[in-house]
């Protein structure tokens, strides 16, 4: 198991309903680090149970598994940190959702649950041990930001608006986390879906990398309200954005 980074953390823990860690289902973890190294200048730690962890200056910032099934997708989740999982996985299925994976321990890292939405956009919950998540966020190479893609905004606004009240519109709110028509970006058979974000010093160059690693452009860089935006899959097909502030 990998040891405890929470004393190098910025923040003692995330807020329910902030954006506190993401990690990546792929068919190869070798080939992910091979990918992800050249293209954030991460670094490779064994975490927990054949999982591996991303590191940004020796902080963790992601996580790499391989996927138990081929059948699941290859996809980036984002977890939101909870002090209750078990009491807002049931939140969750109240509101519409669903509870793919009931909440289960990692070790004495924390306790995880797949979930979700009304929509059925899958998105992780995290209550915390040892591994708060985030060690480093909001820099080149870390997580920036997740956005929703979804069919009806307002009804994502109530839902997630309902779980993460503060997080979202507290008055001391600054939200990683913005929801969208699905039509912006993507053609209209595209199912609702998290996309997470990582940020980038410069949006185009990393376009020419992603490419260079096999990589493939989905969407080229675009204006949004929180940044300039490219979406790219990776050489095994998870998708991801491109943020340059």
């Amino acid at each position: 198991m990998a040891e405890n980074r929470a004393s190098g953390y910025g923040e003692d823990v995330y807020g329910e309903g902030v954006p506190c860690w993401v990690d990546a289902q792929l068919p190869d973890v070798e080939a992910g680090k091979r990918f992800y190294g050249e293209l954030f200048g991460w670094t490779f730690e064994d975490a927990y149970q054949g999982s591996t962890w991303a590191l940004a200056d020796g902080e963790p910032v992601a996580a790499l598994a391989r996927k138990a099934d081929g059948r699941l997708p290859t996809v980036w989740t984002v977890y939101f940190a909870t002090p209750d999982v078990e009491g807002l996985a049931d939140r969750v299925w109240a509101a519409g959702g669903q509870v793919v994976t009931a909440p289960v321990p990692v070790g004495d890292l924390g306790t995880a649950a797949l979930v979700t939405d009304a929509e059925g956009a899958v998105f992780g919950l995290w209550q915390p041990g040892t591994h708060r998540g985030f060690g480093r966020r909001h820099e080149p190479g870390t997580f920036a930001w997740a956005e929703l893609y979804t069919r009806d905004t307002e009804a994502a606004n109530t839902f997630y608006g309902g779980l993460f009240h503060e997080a979202l519109f507290g008055l001391e709110a600054r939200p990683d986390f913005g929801r969208a028509p699905v039509l912006e970006v993507f053609p209209a058979e595209m199912p609702p879906h998290f996309l997470v974000h990582f940020g980038a010093e410069d949006c185009a160059a990393a376009l020419g990398t992603v490419n260079r690693l096999g990589g493939r452009v989905q969407a080229p860089p675009f204006e949004t309200s929180y940044g300039r935006v490219a979406v790219v899959t990776d050489n095994q097909g998870a998708s991801f954005a491109l943020l340059q502030r």
